[in-house]
C-alpha cells in the first residue's frame, strides 16, 4: 500500500560547516597538512555510567505526566524506553485519543502524509527519539528534531532561502523494517532487552519527546501523545504552549539532563537549537504534587500492551547501556584492537557484526577481505578518536560516532562504535554505507527500475533528465553521501527559491518531512505494512528488510535499512573497481564525512584498497538546469583535531 514519501530528514550539513575544505577537489585553501597521526596508546573515552531505569523510577515517570495532562484536561498516551529502545511502559490515560495522524502536506497526502498510526506508536516514537539523539555530550528532545530536519534551518517563514537543516532525512531511520535494529519478543529469553530497537514511525519531529537521565548517565527516553496531530514545529521564531511537551516535560522531573548539555547550548551556523519550548513555569501543577503510580485512583488509565513492542501487564526495568544485555557493550582486544570501540552484541556474549570478508564474489572479481574490513574501521576509529565533537558539551570534547563497512550487496561487514556515540547513528551508518554503494554502483538504475512502484521507478528517468546523462545510474560516478543529499533536497542548490527541486527529492509544492522523495518512496510500503501488524489488521509484520528492491543475492537487497540522505559516507573501491562503502554517523555531519574520507584514505596504505578516483567523484558533475551546479562529495571541517593544528585535511587526496 503506497501513498507516497514518508519521513523527516535531519541534516547536519550545512549547519556544521566551519570553513569546511572538499575531499576530492572540493576546497580551495592553499595550506596542506599531514596524514593525521596515530590513535594515542591510552583510551580516549570514559566508560559509560552504569545507572538504569528501575521500575519505580519508569512508575514516576508516568505518574508525574498523568498529573500533568489530568491539570490540562488532556488525556494523554505515555511510553518510556530505555536507552537502547526497550518499551518499559505505555500506559493510556481513559479517554485518551486511539490514533495519531502524520500531518497532511502541502500538495495532498503522499507517502505518510496523513497516515493514521496508533497513538501509542507515536508515544514510542517519540520516546525513542529522545534517547536515541542524545548522549552524555548532549541532550535533544524532539522539539530539537523538528528544527533540523525541515526544508530550511532554521525553519520559519523568514528562513525561505535558507539550506535545509542540518539532518535532514534522519527521519527514516531506526524504521520497522531495518535488518539492524532489533525486535520485541514477546517470550523473552537471551537477547531478549539487546538494542538498538526500531522505532514504528522512525524518528519523530513532533514536540512531546524527551531523554532521560540519572546522574548525568542517559538511560532513557519518554514520549507523549494527545492532540492527535503528529507533526512538526514549522516556525521557531515563537514559543509554543504545547501540551504534550508540557506533559512530557513533567515526566521529566528527577530525570532531566545536565543544563550545561540540553541543545540549547548547541549553537549550529551561528543558530541556537531549541530543547523546550515548555518550562517548569508554564506546569500546570508541580510534579512533586503526583500521586504515586500505586495509588493512582481506578479509573485513570491502564498499561496498554503493544504488538511488537510491549506486553503490558507490568512496568520492566531498563537494561544498563554499555552492558551485555543492552546489546551494546565494549570491545575485547580480540574484537577490536583501538582502545575505547564498542559493539554491538547478541546478548549472549557473540559480536553481531565482526569484521567479515564481502559476500559479492560473485560480481566482484576481488572483494573486501576480513583484514581490509578491519583496517578500514580501524583507521576511521583513530581519525575520530582525536577529532573535535560538533555537537557535544562541553566543547573540545572527543567526537563519538558509529561506524560501518558494507558490501556491493549491501552486506553488513563490520560495525564499531564510540562508547558514548548516539544511539541513532548505529543505523545511519550502516544506511549511508549502503546508499553510497547502492548509488554509485553498477546496478542503481536496474535495481530502481525493478521496483513494484512505478513511483520509485520513476527517480531513474529524473535523476537522467537531470543531469542530463541518458546513462546515468550505472557505475559511472562515484557519489558520496553528500552528493546524494545535494540531489535529494526540494529546490537545487538547497534552499534556493524559485529553482526545481533535486532528482531524488518532491517537488517543494509536495515536500514535507513525511514525504521526501525517493527516500520515503522506497519504504512507505513497509511502514504501511508494519502499522497494519501493529493495529491487528495485518496477521504479519513487515519483513526486517526494507524497500522492494531486486534481490542482490538470496534473502539481501542493497538497501535493507533504507536509504540515507545526509552526509557521512563514500564508496571504496579496488584498482577502479567499486567493492563496497564506508558510512559514519553520530557527531557532526561535516565531521562524519572527514572520519568516513579519511579513514578510508589512511586504509589505502596499509591495504590494497582506496578513494574513488577523483575524476569520477560526483564533485566533477555540473548539473541540473542552467546554470548547472557543481556537486559535492565530501565536506570536511577545518582544523577538526584536538591535538594538531592541520586545516584542510582532505585536500588533495
Amino acid at each position: 500500500m503506497r501513498r507516497g514519501p514518508f519521513g523527516t530528514a535531519l541534516a547536519i550539513a550545512a549547519a556544521l560547516a566551519l570553513a569546511a575544505c572538499g575531499g576530492g577537489g572540493g576546497g580551495s585553501s592553499t595550506t596542506t597538512t599531514t596524514t593525521p597521526p596515530p590513535t594515542p596508546p591510552t583510551n580516549p573515552y570514559t566508560a559509560p555510567g552504569t545507572d538504569s531505569l528501575t521500575t519505580a523510577d519508569v512508575q514516576q515517570v508516568i505518574a508525574q505526566a498523568v498529573a500533568e495532562a489530568k491539570a490540562r484536561g488532556t488525556p494523554a498516551v505515555i511510553a518510556v524506553t530505555d536507552r537502547v529502545g526497550n518499551v518499559l511502559a505505555v500506559y493510556t490515560m481513559t479517554g485518551a485519543r486511539a490514533t495519531a495522524t502524520l500531518r497532511a502536506g502541502p500538495g495532498g497526502n503522499l507517502d505518510a502524509q496523513g497516515v493514521v498510526a496508533p497513538a501509542a506508536a507515536a508515544a514510542i516514537a517519540k520516546a525513542i527519539t529522545g534517547a536515541y539523539l542524545s548522549s552524555a555530550g548532549q541532550a535533544f528532545s524532539t522539539r530539537t528534531a523538528s528544527m533540523i530536519v525541515q526544508q530550511n534551518f532554521p525553519p520559519s517563514p523568514a528562513a525561505v532561502g535558507l539550506p535545509g537543516g542540518p539532518l535532514f532525512g534522519v527521519q527514516f531511520s531506526s524504521l520497522p523494517c531495518s535488518d539492524l535494529t532489533a525486535r520485541f519478543n514477546a517470550a523473552g529469553g537471551t537477547g531478549a532487552f539487546i538494542g538498538p530497537k526500531r522505532s514504528p514511525l522512525g524518528l519523530a519531529a513532533d514536540p512531546g519527546g524527551f531523554p532521560l537521565y540519572k546522574n548525568g548517565t542517559l538511560v532513557g527516553g519518554v514520549g507523549v501523545m494527545s492532540d492527535g496531530d503528529y507533526g512538526f514545529d514549522p516556525d521557531i521564531s515563537n514559543i509554543d504552549n504545547d501540551d504534550e511537551e508540557n506533559v512530557a516535560l513533567a515526566a521529566t522531573n528527577g530525570f532531566a539532563p545536565p543544563a550545561t548539555i540540553t541543545a540549547d547550548k548547541v549553537a549550529l551556523a551561528g543558530t541556537t537549537l531549541r530543547y523546550s519550548d515548555a518550562t517548569t513555569a508554564t506546569l500546570k501543577v508541580s510534579p512533586t504534587l503526583a500521586t504515586p503510580f500505586a495509588n493512582l485512583p481506578a479509573g485513570t488509565g491502564s498499561l496498554t500492551p503493544v504488538t511488537g513492542y510491549y506486553a503490558g501487564g507490568g512496568v520492566l526495568a531498563g537494561q544498563v547501556y554499555g552492558q551485555e544485555g543492552s546489546g551494546v557493550r565494549a570491545a575485547t582486544t580480540a574484537e577490536f584492537s583501538q582502545p575505547g570501540g564498542f559493539i554491538l552484541t547478541n546478548g549472549a556474549g557473540q559480536n553481531r557484526y565482526p569484521p567479515r570478508a564481502g559476500t559479492d564474489a560473485a560480481d566482484v572479481s576481488a572483494p573486501l577481505t576480513a583484514a581490509e574490513v578491519t583496517a578500514l574501521l580501524e583507521e576511521a576509529f583513530k581519525v575520530m578518536a582525536h577529532a573535535r565533537g560538533a555537537i557535544r558539551q562541553p566543547s573540545d570534547s572527543t567526537a563519538q560516532m558509529s561506524i560501518a563497512v558494507v558490501d556491493t550487496h549491501g552486506a553488513i561487514l563490520g560495525v564499531v562504535r564510540a562508547p558514548d556515540a548516539s544511539v541513532f547513528g548505529t543505523d545511519v551508518s550502516v544506511q549511508k554505507a549502503r546508499s553510497v554503494t547502492f548509488l554509485s554502483g553498477a546496478t542503481a538504475a536496474s535495481d530502481l527500475s525493478g521496483d513494484p512502484s512505478s513511483d520509485v521507478r520513476g527517480f531513474v528517468q529524473k535523476v537522467r533528465d537531470f543531469f542530463p546523462d541518458q546513462t546515468a545510474l550505472t557505475g559511472k560516478t562515484a557519489f558520496g553521501a553528500r552528493s546524494i543529499g545535494n540531489l535529494a533536497r526540494p529546490q537545487f542548490p538547497d534552499g534556493q527559491v524559485g529553482r526545481p527541486n533535486g532528482p531524488l527529492s518532491r517537488p517543494i509544492t509536495q515536500w514535507s518531512i513525511f514525504s521526501t522523495g525517493l527516500q520515503s518512496a522506497l519504504v512507505i510500503t513497509n511502514i504501511g505494512q508494519h502499522l497494519g501488524f501493529v493495529t491487528g489488521a495485518n496477521p504479519t509484520d513487515t519483513a526486517p528488510r526494507c524497500t522492494f528492491l531486486p534481490d542482490a543475492a538470496a534473502g539481501q537487497n542493497r538497501l535493507q535499512n533504507g536509504l540515507q540522505i545526509f552526509p557521512g559516507g563514500v564508496p571504496i573501491y579496488r584498482n577502479g573497481k567499486l567493492i563496497g562503502g564506508i558510512g559514519v554517523s553520530g557527531d557532526g555531519i561535516d565531521q562524519d564525512d572527514m572520519v568516513a574520507f579519511l579513514g578510508l584514505f589512511n586504509a589505502s596504505s596499509r591495504v590494497g584498497i582506496g578513494e574513488a578516483d577523483p575524476s569520477i567523484r560526483a564533485d566533477q558533475l555540473l548539473v541540473g538546469p542552467a546554470p548547472a551546479q557543481r556537486l559535492l562529495y565530501v565536506n570536511c571541517p577545518f582544523a577538526p583535531f584536538l591535538d594538531t593544528s592541520d586545516q584542510n585535511v582532505c585536500q588533495g587526496k
